[in-house]
């Protein structure tokens, strides 16, 4: 009987994993134990094995691709054996982009039916063939998503020029102008004064007059595509290149009146330094375009006789750039991130306490441990075990909130946050309270090395009580972190410094470090967790109390 593979539960956090690789193909022998794939999930990469005998009949996942917990992914059985009855009992019918090649065959004339059945849509770029314009409610800000038409300068059967506003437009920042770019008459207006317009959707039309607009309208708001050939884009080109290429007896702009220019003469102008006062205008009222700003040439001051000319103001060159970005898609690791963190910060009422700690005691003690220790110890190791050590005093702050009841942990497990190429992963420290410095520091250090080669398990980052995240390394004086829910609590370590200190009266050098606890106020109150602030700082500042 086939056998029914489904993405399994790789992480207490996971919800969906990627098919990083297949190890086997459709037909491929396979027993159980067998690495069939590799699966990313949200902390690490890791094999799926097969649990039974047999061929692999049927893989409905490609590489790359991700697919929720529990989905299917492959069918393993007898060789010849129908796979497709298994797959319609589970009602887990095989994803289109992944059937197999037998079955590819016999959907191509039906695709390429549908594909002739209906008739293409005009585009834009076909309609301006006809030498109609449809203007849409541009993207004017990149968080548009709408705007609201806040007044008509333009009724149906205006006649429109190149460059003529037909409308000012409310956008969430500021109210714009919208030019048509098209000359002819203005058939129809889709969207009222007041009224609001989706970006891309139709606002006007502009075309010989007379055209019939009844069939542009029944296409609804989306523009069609154009044709893959790419032919289309060239009359277009060549429309506005020859629209541009008119000339029209230059008008001055009058300085009385509101300075009449496009939005991108405006945007060139200012990026020049022109005054658009002195610009004149070549489009219809004397409006301002491109054109007139490229053109533009300052006229030389003339210097009266007798009067010393005024000393130039420094000129600034101008630096155009390119603005320039790439796009990936987000990992496995990313999305769990996001959602984790996301859920953590609004769903628990986070509040914070900073205290600094005299680390010079802490110093001396390190390089004495050091010299007998078998491994190195950091100073993040010490504020582990003191951080355990502080946990067994204040259990209110080793707690988690559960919804209807607070979990108080007698157990110690101290998630460490480490970063990571792809992002953050946090593996525990298991009853760090019990275990000594030399202990601590190794475990940590191979965490760490199998966090870079993403060869941590589930049961390595699993059951945190308390988390600790330490940017000291990267010279960050303090910060406060989000709480790795569902601890309770976490604390955000900064980098020691070498300040001015008061000691017995006198100011002398001390080091110093900084620390703040982030707490979730549903389980932690302010005296609670500054109670257990306190514990810390004498346990740090006196470190030979961690060995008692």
């Amino acid at each position: 009987m086939a056998e029914i593979v489904r993405m399994p539960k790789m992480s207490d956090t996971m919800t969906e994993g990627v098919m990083a690789k297949w190890h086997k193909k459709v037909g491929d022998k396979v027993k159980s134990g067998d690495v069939m794939a590799e699966v990313e999930t949200d902390k690490a990469t890791m094999d799926l094995e097969s649990y039974w005998d047999g061929t692999v009949l049927y893989i409905g996942v490609e590489e790359g691709k991700a697919v929720p917990v529990d989905a299917i992914i492959a069918v393993v059985g007898k060789e010849g054996e129908d796979y497709k009855a298994a797959l319609d009992a589970e009602g887990g019918a095989a994803p289109a982009n992944v059937e197999p090649a037998t079955d590819k065959k016999a959907e191509t004339p039906v695709e390429e039916k549908k594909e002739t059945s209906s008739a293409p849509a005009l585009t834009d770029a076909d309609l301006e063939k006809q030498g109609v314009t449809v203007v849409r409610m541009p993207l004017l800000s990149d968080t548009m998503t709408e705007g609201v038409i806040a007044e008509w300068h333009k009724k149906v059967g205006d006649k429109i020029k190149n460059d003529d506003i037909l409308a000012d437009v409310e956008t969430d920042k500021a109210t714009m102008e919208v030019m048509g770019y098209a000359e002819g008459t203005l058939l129809h207006i889709g969207v009222e004064k007041g009224q609001a317009a989706k970006v891309n959707g139709i606002i006007a039309i502009v075309g010989p007059e007379g055209t019939d607009i009844s069939g542009i309208l029944s296409q609804g708001d989306a523009p069609a595509k154009p044709a893959a050939d790419g032919k289309s884009d060239a009359p277009v080109e060549e429309k506005s290149s020859s629209s541009s290429q008119k000339e029209e007896t230059p008008v001055a702009s009058g300085s009385t009146d509101r300075v009449k220019a496009s939005p991108l003469a405006k945007k060139i102008a200012q990026e020049k330094g022109i005054d658009l006062s002195q610009v004149a205008g070549s489009a219809d009222g004397g409006r301002i375009i491109k054109k007139d700003i490229e053109n533009f040439k300052p006229a030389a001051k003339v210097v009266e006789a007798g009067v010393p000319a005024e000393k130039s103001a420094p000129v600034i060159p101008q630096y155009v750039g390119e603005e320039r970005f790439t796009e990936k898609p987000v990992s496995q690791m990313r999305k769990v991130i996001a959602k984790r963190l996301a859920e953590s910060l609004f769903t628990a009422p986070h509040f914070y306490l900073n205290i600094s700690i005299d680390m010079d005691n802490a110093m001396a003690a390190r390089t004495a441990i050091n010299s007998v220790a078998p491994v190195k110890v950091s100073f993040n190791d010490i504020i582990i075990k003191a951080v355990a050590v502080a946990l067994k005093q204040h259990p209110a702050v080793n707690s988690s909130w559960r919804g209807d009841k607070i979990r108080f942990n007698e157990h110690t497990n101290i998630g460490v946050a480490m970063a990571v190429e792809d992002g953050l992963l946090v593996p525990v420290v298991r009853f760090a309270d019990g275990k000594s410095l030399s202990h601590i520091s190794a475990e940590v250090k191979e965490y760490g090395q199998k966090a870079k080669a993403k060869k941590l398990q589930p049961a390595d980052w699993e059951g945190s009580t308390f988390t600790v995240s330490n940017l000291g390394m990267f010279g960050i004086d303090e910060f406060t972190s989000i709480i790795n829910s569902p601890d309770g609590a976490i604390l955000s370590v900064g980098a020691i410094q070498q300040i001015p200190v008061v000691k017995n009266g006198a100011v002398v050098p001390g080091n110093v470090m900084k620390l703040s606890l982030g707490c979730d106020h549903r389980v932690v109150d302010g005296a609670t967790g500054a109670a257990f602030l306190q514990t810390l700082k004498g346990l740090l500042e006196e470190p030979i109390r961690l060995l008692v």
